[in-house]
């Protein structure tokens, strides 16, 4: 398995390429350092944050949420038909947030109580997800909503877009659970041994089960942006969004074995993913080219990682 613990050699080499990529980018392209664009590179990363950090935990016990993409599209389309209905908007919210939980719930019920791997039951709710979204739809998406309900995606307080602020937000509230609270030591003990946690008296089943209710109401939460960004429902939203978030978490320093990894390391690692995505889009840089750039750079520092990894070994 992959592991790549965050020691202080990974640490300097994600903040230097983080602001490598910076220097370069801004080099090729002055505009890149305006305000108005840096904060445009908070917004953009913001959806692929809010997620990141859902899989980050649920990475830290040892598995995979593959489902959080339809996980996204169906419980914003719960909001949506909420707010058809005549529902108030926070209410609408609401329901889409329960309806992630809910989900997620489901995902854990099946890794905690039922024992089957992470990777077939979350891939099995990613099929189901997706499927009841465009059974729902007819394949359509919904539109039409109020400007309150479109806030968390296109509001502004104090000058800042509301999914920056959302997405700091839920990183305080996870720090919080992963860092000052038991159940983050929880956490990190069933993943890294899960045997030795539970002869010291961890309820793993539970831990892994809050793990994956955590990780699909900050799908939904995610959503809720992306809704109101589009001022549309799509039952195709999130395509693909598990893989970016897999990847931020990854290039973040969070070890694919469990147990090992932060929550600072993957905000890095979304950076870089989003530095990236920007630079290029200012650049002009073919969107397939886009993909395989990003493609590269994960693999390099992955690379480097590695490198790291086995000195520190035989060092240590």
């Amino acid at each position: 398995m992959l592991s790549l613990p965050w020691r202080p050699g990974s640490r300097t080499l994600l903040l230097l390429l983080l602001g490598g990529i910076m220097l370069a980018v801004g080099a090729m392209e002055p505009r890149f350092f305006t305000g108005t664009n840096l904060l445009n590179v908070l917004r953009q990363s913001s959806i692929i944050g809010i997620i990141s950090l859902g899989m980050t935990v649920v990475i830290l016990t040892g598995g995979i949420d593959l489902s959080v993409g339809s996980i996204l599209a169906l419980s914003v389309l719960f909001a949506a038909s909420a707010a058809k209905a005549g529902v108030a908007a926070p209410l609408a919210w609401c329901c889409a947030l329960a309806g992630g939980a809910g989900l997620g719930w489901c995902n854990g019920f099946g890794i905690a109580r039922l024992r089957l791997p992470p990777f077939i039951v979350t891939l099995g709710m990613m099929g189901c997800a997706r499927g009841l979204a465009l059974l729902y739809t007819g394949g359509a998406p919904l539109t039409g909503f109020s400007a309150l309900f479109r806030f968390p995606g296109t509001g502004r307080f104090g000058g800042i877009p509301v999914p920056v602020l959302l997405f700091a937000l839920a990183f305080l509230a996870v720090f919080v659970l992963l860092e000052r609270c038991p159940w983050g030591e929880r956490v990190r003990s069933v993943g890294s041994n899960s045997a030795a946690a539970w002869g010291s008296g961890i309820d793993v089943p539970g831990t892994v089960a809050k793990a994956y209710v955590l990780s699909g109401t900050l799908a939904a939460l995610a959503g809720l942006v992306l809704m109101g960004r589009l001022d549309s429902a799509q039952p195709s939203a999130g395509l693909g969004y598990e893989f970016g978030a897999i990847a931020g978490v990854v290039l973040g320093g969070t070890s694919f074995s469990g147990g090992q990894g932060t929550l600072a390391g993957t905000i890095v690692g979304v950076l870089i993913m989003g530095v990236l995505e920007n630079g290029m889009n200012l650049l002009n840089v073919n969107p397939f080219s886009e993909q395989v750039v990003k493609g590269v750079v994960i693999a390099v520092a992955l690379v480097a990682y590695g490198s790291l990894g086995r000195r520190s070994r035989v060092a240590g």
